[in-house]
């Protein structure tokens, strides 16, 4: 019973409301009608497109690597005793055989004369052995003397001979020796902290020896890995012709400590010729020219391997491609905008960019960014052009314009209700 009654009063209600409601229909459907039309129809959503090209796209491979000498030496001592002085500042610069540091001289000085005191005596006896040999060849033909006289004097001579050879080899370590109590600079470079100050007493053995380290510094060199796999890799490409390099040999980018790029280009002057069975990495060291020793030996730094390039590739950003159950995909537009799935095989990652080596052609349009946002078959609008809907009205958008014509019938409606309405008041 309460639902017939409801029912009822609602027909009654709708009775008496009708003529009213008509009126304001026709006067505001075309209204209604246009605001209905754009609530069902939001607006299509931005994205950024982008246009797939061929073309070469650079190879850069980034590692972390460590500068060092392209020379780096000890400089010992190779005699014994006090380290008189030191001739350089440490941590400068000095040439090759530049005076750095003075033995003390005098114990050598005295083997030098000692030694050339012996090598007169092993002259002067030579000497007599050699006049006692040429009498005693004269009395020998003579038949004066026995052969064995002879024989004995020929003997001296040779032992003469040799004992003078000795001791001019006596001499020259000696000279040597006086010589070595000045130790000079080995190469051109930078030199180190000394480890033996003035005063001390300096050995030839391992530990005593040390004076200080050299380093040369022009050209420096950086050395640093790449795995085997990534090896194995580029030359693979290299082969296949799919990556060319310039000029047939990587140019090498400097990247140092502070971030900063090093002005100069380097080149690979050692691979290894194996890989490391430990790390599973190959060693690899590139020279740079350093003429001001901007780059010191030890910093870490970043290498980067340039002058490679794919070969006339397709590529696509990283963000337009979607990893689905059934593979990659990327969403295409038609010259509608109109969005459409595409399955693609991806080949290397690039930097920011995806090779593609199948699914898309150069001068197709995918969608950049925006991805989340669209579904097959949407109609999207790309960022920075007008909307097609603006160009020409919509049905929703012309309606209003029809209202005029319908304007005068809409009135004579309304006043014919408002006259009935003021007759049942009455």
């Amino acid at each position: 019973m309460t639902v017939s009654i409801f029912a009822k009063a609602a027909r009654a209600t709708v009775a008496m409301c009708l003529p009213f409601a008509l009126a304001a229909a026709l006067s505001g459907c075309a209204t209604e009608s246009s605001g209905q039309e754009n609530a069902a129809a939001p607006p299509p959503p931005e994205i950024v497109a982008y246009a797939v090209k061929q073309a070469d796209i650079p190879l850069e491979m980034a590692f972390m690597g460590q500068t060092a000498g392209s020379r780096e030496v000890e400089v010992r001592a190779r005699v014994g005793g006090i380290l008189l002085r030191r001739n350089f500042e440490e941590g400068s610069r000095v040439r090759q055989g530049q005076l750095m540091f003075e033995i003390d001289p005098a114990p050598y000085q005295a083997a030098l004369e000692q030694a050339k005191g012996s090598l007169a005596q092993a002259e002067a006896s030579l000497a007599q052995a050699k006049r006692d040999a040429e009498r005693m060849d004269k009395l020998f033909k003579g038949d004066v003397v026995a052969r064995k006289d002879f024989d004995d004097s020929k003997t001296l001579v040779e032992t003469g001979t040799a004992a003078v050879d000795a001791a001019k080899g006596k001499v020259r370590e000696a000279s040597l020796n006086l010589e070595w109590t000045k130790v000079t600079a080995p190469i051109s470079g930078m030199t180190s902290k000394e480890t033996r100050s003035e005063g001390s007493l300096v050995t030839t053995g391992s530990d005593g020896s040390l004076l200080t380290t050299m380093s040369r510094v022009d050209p420096i060199y950086v050395n640093f890995s790449m795995s085997g796999q990534e090896m194995m890799k580029i030359r693979k490409l290299r082969a296949e012709g799919k990556v060319v390099v310039d000029g047939g040999d990587f140019s090498v980018g400097l990247i140092l400590p502070d971030g900063s790029r090093y002005p100069q280009l380097g080149r690979i002057n050692f691979t290894d010729t194996q890989v490391d069975a430990t790390t599973g990495v190959v060693k690899v060291r590139a020279e740079f020219s350093n003429p001001d020793g901007a780059v010191l030996p030890g910093q870490f730094v970043r290498v980067r391997l340039e002058g490679a390039r794919f070969k006339d590739v397709l590529a696509v950003p990283q963000g337009a491609v979607l990893n689905t159950q059934m593979g990659a995909m990327v969403w295409t537009l038609d010259d509608k905008n109109q969005v459409a799935p595409r399955p693609v095989v991806l080949g290397e990652a690039v930097g920011n960019d995806y090779l593609v080596e199948q699914g898309l052609g150069a001068g197709e349009r995918i969608i950049a960014e925006g991805v989340i946002k669209v579904r097959p078959g949407l109609t999207v609008r790309v960022r920075g052009e007008e909307p097609k809907q603006a160009q020409q009205p919509t049905a929703a958008q012309a309606a209003p314009q029809q209202a005029p014509k319908d304007a005068p019938a809409a009135a004579q409606n309304g006043e014919a209700a408002k006259a009935e309405a003021k007759e049942n008041r009455s």
